[in-house]
């Protein structure tokens, strides 16, 4: 391929451990800020506390002498909760003391949260002041293997439960009198470090094995291509339960950058502003929502004109290497706090649209693609090689191929490498159907272009296969859909047509009552279903005849979604079909 051929690397020091990478972060960063914790005094003033990149390294080390006093060490310890500062030291001192670290989904049910106690036979819980009623229920019912309790806030109601704090003050303490113990151990890069529940209900759900071999590769393999600086500071947007979350977090420790949390989504433009951040990693939901309410904003001051002259300009200049964006566009970058300057995008595709929107105003965005099997990331876009519609070029350290292609060369995407996990946990049946000969069968479509760029079009079993062959790609469709104004998300799916023994491609949309008002007026929901409709028959006309979509069902109802914000496409199938 030939993109692969001219590919340019940065220069990275390889690790195989993330306790080897933290320390050399350590080494090189000592001062910089790893995390900032927000505090809200009781008299509504606000305490920023910074964590220096050597507090936490001393953190790590006394909260995890502390976890070994326990007899934890070779255990597995779980962690549910919010990002925050304390969930990062707790993940990090399970990797590197041999703990497996399970982190666990905060959304979880009751029921959900026993269950993933007890499948992944862990023997202790770092949980925050939230869950607390649901863990001592848990407790109560006896059913797991969970010997210490451990809270990150301070609880008063509960005896059993052991303080955060306190334990990082034990820690201190037995290091202070000559336990070395922990600071000297040495993980194991190649032995099963965490174990990742993948979206879906926990019944449902698989546990992925990954080793830290994998996890360190793949950050390795990130900042060969992507643009970070140890002057950064990221916002952790996405989950540290999720692989894409708690790697991305990694990276960030690995560059020296300064992390701080967000406040809630309602707060994501006040959040930018407050910490003047600079870069951070999100799912295509929340990155097209911030350009859409970028765009409302020029529109509310007259501006749409005067922008769009701007960007013609602006990228005339481009082309003569004279790049004028922050400057052109400094007002607008402004509104996202005036430091934001890259964003990665992955969990699922980005609208192009939004894509060149921000990179037109001197916002650098790159998408990237990988699954929880793979430690993250597969491949991604980078400084040098991005094209519209592609998720980039592959890893360095990962091989790719395309398996079972039909005749526009599409089939499913394998991949093989030290990120690929390890197997499922208890479930060597599944292990089997996705690992054969080394090679990870993702369940993704993809082809690869001339030049080596990846494209994915849809999950395999997500396709909709129609009676005469062909196949239509849901995500595709729901892009063009997405666009429509007032329409908030929308669900394509085959709606069985069993007396022809085919399937009709069908869409659910979920609208915005507000913004439907404020665009179409005052309409009863038919008249909506009406106006929303003729706009998707116009969408029709721009598709070949197999993909035209020929029934719509109209909801205010949010599609139903993993803690990621990606469609559970199972569930919502059976609920817009009354299963």
């Amino acid at each position: 391929m030939k993109v692969m051929e001219k590919n340019k690397f940065r220069d990275v020091q390889k690790f195989s451990t993330v306790k080897d990478i933290i320390y050399n972060s350590v080494k090189l960063y000592p001062n910089n800020i790893a995390f900032v914790t927000k505090v809200k005094c009781d008299d509504q003033k606000v305490e920023y506390i910074n964590h220096t990149y050597t507090d936490l390294l001393n953190d790590i080390n006394a909260f995890g002498t502390a976890l070994f006093s326990l007899d934890l060490k070779s255990k597995r310890v779980c962690i549910v909760g919010k990002n925050r500062y304390e969930w990062s030291v707790a993940h990090l001192s399970n990797l590197f003391g041999g703990i497996v670290s399970v982190p666990l989904d905060k959304e979880l049910q009751i029921a959900e949260l026993e269950d993933s106690l007890t499948r992944s036979k862990a023997d202790a819980i770092v949980f925050d002041e939230k869950h607390a009623a649901d863990v001592m229920q848990i407790r109560q019912n006896g059913k797991t293997n969970i010997k210490e309790y451990i809270c990150m806030d301070n609880l008063e109601n509960y005896e059993e439960v052991k303080n955060f704090n306190n334990l990082l003050k034990l820690g201190y303490e037995l290091i202070k009198n000559g336990n070395n113990e922990f600071i000297e151990y040495e993980p194991n890069p190649y032995e099963m470090s965490i174990l990742l529940f993948t979206s879906g209900t926990t019944s449902k759900s698989k546990a992925v094995m990954l080793n830290q071999d994998g996890i360190a590769t793949n950050i390795c393999d990130m900042l060969m291509v992507e643009d970070f600086h140890s002057t950064d500071t990221n916002i952790a947007f996405l989950p540290f339960h999720h692989i894409f979350g708690s790697t991305g977090m990694l990276v960030m420790l690995a560059c020296g950058i300064k992390t701080v949390f967000p406040d809630g989504l309602r707060y994501i433009k006040q959040n930018l502003v407050e910490y003047q951040v600079s870069l951070f990693i999100g799912v295509p939901l929340l990155v097209d929502k911030m350009y859409q309410s970028i765009e409302k904003e020029i529109e509310k001051q007259g501006k749409t004109k005067l922008i769009n002259t701007a960007t013609n300009v602006s990228n005339f200049l481009l082309k003569m290497h004279i790049d004028l964006r922050k400057v052109i566009f400094k007002q607008v970058i402004d509104q996202l706090g005036g430091k934001l300057r890259f964003i990665i995008s992955g969990g699922a595709p980005l609208d192009k649209k939004t894509a060149k929107g921000f990179n037109d105003v001197g916002i650098h965005i790159v998408q990237g693609y990988g699954l929880t099997e793979t430690s993250p990331v597969i491949a991604a876009e980078n400084d040098y090689f991005q094209r519209p519609g592609s998720v980039g070029i592959p890893m360095r350290s990962v091989q790719t191929d395309i398996i079972n292609k039909d005749s526009n060369g599409i089939g499913e995407l394998i991949v093989k490498g030290p990120n690929v996990m390890m197997g499922y946990y208890e479930n060597e049946e599944k292990t089997k159907e996705v690992l054969k000969d080394g090679w990870f069968h993702t369940g993704d479509l993809a082809y690869f272009d001339e030049d080596g760029f990846l494209y994915i079009t849809g999950r395999k079993k997500d396709v909709i296969v129609l009676k005469n062959g062909k196949k239509v790609f849901p995500e595709e469709l729901e892009l063009l859909i997405n666009k429509i104004p007032g329409v908030e998300e929308s669900f394509v799916y085959g709606m069985p047509e069993p007396e022809k023994n085919d399937v009709k491609v069908s869409v659910e949309i979920v609208y915005n009552a507000d913004e439907a008002v404020n665009i179409y007026g005052e309409k009863s929901e038919g008249e909506l279903h009406s106006i929303l409709w003729e706009k998707v028959k116009d969408i029709n006309k721009t598709l070949p005849p197999y993909k035209y979509i020929k029934h719509m069902v109209l909801t205010k109802e949010p599609l139903i979604k993993t803690s990621t914000n990606k469609t559970k496409r199972n569930e919502e199938l059976k609920k817009v079909l009354g299963l």
